[in-house]
């Protein structure tokens, strides 16, 4: 049976290949940071969602290791049998704090937590109204629902308004948006998506993982950027960009939210605890987050550094704020090439070409991070000027 279902699959694979679109894993030697090892040689790492540096901290290593002394390695039980410790629930009220939410659920993962929301919450007599370049979770979350669904254009208020015009009647109403949109780096225009929410009695929920950790005067993300924490009803995010890096996520917003989550979320009722060395790790991250801003502050410079020479460079970048920094090129072979070329130079960055964009917005995304160098963001545009 398999040997007529292999060829079709095989077929299928050819076709991606052949569209330029397979996605080839790097197999790295090292620890996360920004310098990492591959086929054993030293590469200068700009394409990690390593924002603070905090992967491979020392002081969250060690804090893991006691952790696994301990707590042990697994819980093997989800969290309503006999999978709850003093760390998760630690965890969740420090996260609570921070993002100036009720309450915390953790998940096993961020994709998990936008997939375990939408049905417990959004039922056939309400309506879901997303950005059409909301990441694959909150997408693949609301097809779990059987709520009605509208989708309005990226960033774009005039049509949202459109979209919460369409969808009064429903009993309840929910605008969904990332807080930074990781292809671009772009931040949704949360103050302006508040407005339209009050005037139109709609909730309002943000995927922040992009942005917690080192947006906002504390780090708390783009509702803190924006002065509108306290006007926003749900944060989803995850441990495992800039704090720390491993795995895990969460959903923080109104406390009958979450009571009511974990009541009914499958993903959360269903999976295994939050290991309790990774549960470890995230507190330590957040507290090293929450004693100071110098890692924001490197990570902000490092952004502006390699911002400043690319576009004295003659390089074309989208415009921004966010160590995500898209360097445009005019086609998909172009930017594949380029990327290649870095590679050669020491240099691991990642072309992104269609279908993950649109067609004719090629690019290579860079990331900065606070652990890189001002040696190093010069290697790398180097690099691309070489590489021209």
């Amino acid at each position: 049976m398999f040997k007529d279902i292999k060829e079709q699959l095989l077929a299928e694979l050819v076709d991606i290949d052949q569209a330029g679109t397979t996605k080839r894993e790097t197999e790295i030697t090292s620890a996360q940071g920004s310098h990492v090892t591959i086929d054993g040689k030293p590469f200068l790492n700009f394409c990690s969602n390593n924002y603070l540096g905090l992967s491979n901290h020392p002081e969250i290593i060690s804090a893991v290791k006691t952790s696994l002394d301990e707590h042990g390695y697994g819980l093997s039980s989800v969290r309503f049998i006999c999978g709850t410790q003093d760390l998760h629930l630690e965890l969740e009220a420090q996260l609570s704090e921070f993002l100036s939410q009720e309450a915390t659920i953790l998940f096993p993962s961020c994709f998990d937590a936008n997939g375990g929301i939408f049905e417990v919450l959004m039922k056939e007599q309400d309506a879901i109204i997303s950005d059409e370049l909301n990441h694959a979770s909150i997408i693949d979350g609301i097809r779990l629902s059987k709520a009605q669904r509208y989708r309005y254009k990226n960033r774009d208020m005039s049509d949202l308004e459109t979209q919460l015009i369409a969808a009064q009647g429903a009993r309840r109403c929910l605008i969904v948006t990332d807080g930074v949109f990781s292809m671009d780096g772009y931040l949704a225009p949360l103050p302006e998506i508040c407005d339209l929410a009050e005037r139109y009695n709609a909730m309002v929920m943000v995927d922040d993982s992009h942005a917690v950790g080192f947006m906002g005067a504390t780090g708390s993300g783009t509702p803190e950027h924006f002065g509108v924490s306290n006007r926003i009803d749900i944060i989803s995010g995850t441990l495992g960009k800039a704090l720390g890096g491993a795995s895990g996520g969460y959903i923080s917003a109104r406390q009958e939210i979450v009571d009511l989550l974990r009541q009914k979320a499958r993903p959360y009722l269903f999976s295994n605890s939050v290991p309790p060395s990774v549960v470890s790790g995230s507190l330590k991250a957040l507290e090293l987050v929450r004693t100071g801003s110098k890692l924001r502050d490197s990570l902000k410079e490092n952004a502006k550094l390699f911002r400043a020479l690319m576009e004295a460079a003659g390089f074309r970048l989208l415009p921004g704020e966010h160590p995500i920094v898209p360097v445009m090129f005019d086609s998909e072979l172009d930017a594949v090439n380029a990327a290649k070329r870095l590679h050669s130079h020491g240099i691991h960055a990642v072309a992104f070409s269609y279908p993950v964009v649109p067609m004719g917005k090629a690019r290579i995304r860079i990331q900065l991070s606070a652990e890189h160098s001002a040696a190093d963001i010069r290697q790398c545009v180097a690099a691309f000027s070489a590489s021209e």
